[in-house]
């Protein structure tokens, strides 16, 4: 049986500016650009009483929250802050599994420092955290990692929730199924029309039904309603995704992004030879003027080999969505993953 400890900063980006300016602690703060189509990275406290979140626009958020405050994001601030998180964290367990710069699994079911308890191992790097930073987390602790995810937003912020293995079946009888990792507006739609609201109406479900209308995830879907989680905490975890973005002023068709695609595609591209890693993984997005979010993705057996490549795989990833010529984008970005060292590599062939 694993221990495991999620932990979520509280408005971590929020947080670390705010440690500094007791003035601005109780009104609503938003870390974001001042840039005319901005939109929110994170919303201090006082700021989520609105509505405000991240994501939001600053549009929509001015409109709800008039008086909202607006600092400008310090990345590499958060990134020390982050840093100094992680060495409290790796006091504890060599098994940490970062998820962003504010959120980590850790597995302690044999800790360094020999602590029974899972519990008072998420007491003591809490208590760490707030000593060294000044700033709060929240933790949850269960037998897995999709429990442990669910109990750290329980008591947020600065909570804590366990989750004992005898306690599994009657906490997850009652868990609304948007609690559940991957279960966005569109599938949480669908498991309404079967009448389906919480784990423990899942759990009526036979495994089959539930492949048969959400494919592959249905399996996954039927695991969870048992309280079931065999992910391991991966320590490796090799970096998820190099991306660059671009907001534009105005709404553009993509005939009228053509010319920005080539400055993304050489941003990341140097980003990877910067960090000395190759990748196998292309994926474009695009994000219209309603919000609305187009993604497609494409790996290969081998990585690519130069700037050109990745040129070449991105037209065929825009080439294979059909996008209507009057659509109008707000937003577009390109990424690369499965990354891993650079080496001396054969060159790869797209088609």
């Amino acid at each position: 049986m694993r221990k495991i400890i999620h932990i979520d900063m509280d408005a971590f980006f929020a947080s670390v500016e705010l440690r500094g300016r007791p003035d601005l602690q109780h009104l609503p703060v938003v870390i974001s650009s001042h840039h005319p189509r901005a939109v929110i990275a994170a919303a201090s406290y006082p700021a989520r009483k609105f509505g405000l979140r991240s994501a939001m626009s600053m549009a929509q958020a001015k409109k709800l929250c008039p008086q909202v405050v607006v600092i400008e994001p310090n990345f590499n601030q958060y990134r020390e802050v982050s840093a100094q998180i992680h060495q409290i964290f790796q006091r504890y367990t060599p098994l940490i599994e970062p998820l962003s710069l504010d959120e980590a699994y850790l597995d302690v079911t044999e800790n360094l420092y020999g602590l029974a308890s899972a519990t008072e191992v998420a007491q003591r790097i809490r208590a760490e955290i707030f000593q060294n930073t000044g700033l709060t987390a929240s933790a949850g602790v269960a037998p897995n990692k999709f429990l442990a995810k669910v109990a750290s937003d329980w008591n947020k912020p600065d909570g804590l929730c366990v989750i004992k293995p005898s306690q599994v079946q009657n906490f997850i009888q009652h868990l609304p199924l948007k609690k559940i990792p991957g279960v966005g507006k569109v599938t949480q739609e669908k498991l309404k029309q079967l009448q389906l609201e919480t784990l423990g109406d899942l759990q009526k479900i036979e495994e089959s039904t539930l492949i048969h209308h959400f494919g592959k995830y249905g399996h996954q879907l039927f695991l969870y309603a048992q309280g079931i989680d065999e992910r391991p905490v991966q320590a490796e975890r090799e970096r998820q995704q190099i991306s660059k973005e671009t907001t534009f002023d105005d709404d553009f068709t993509l005939q009228q992004c053509q010319p920005y695609w080539a400055k993304l595609t050489t941003q990341v591209w140097e980003s990877l030879n910067k960090k000395q890693l190759m990748a196998r993984g292309v994926t474009v997005k695009l994000k219209l003027k309603n919000f609305q979010v187009l993604q497609h993705s494409k790996s290969f057996k081998i990585p690519l080999h130069n700037h050109t490549e990745l040129t070449q795989v991105l037209e065929l990833l825009l080439s294979e969505m059909y996008i209507p010529a009057e659509y109008q984008f707000r937003l577009i970005g390109v990424g690369v993953y499965q990354l891993a060292p650079a080496d001396d590599l054969p060159q790869l062939s797209l088609w």
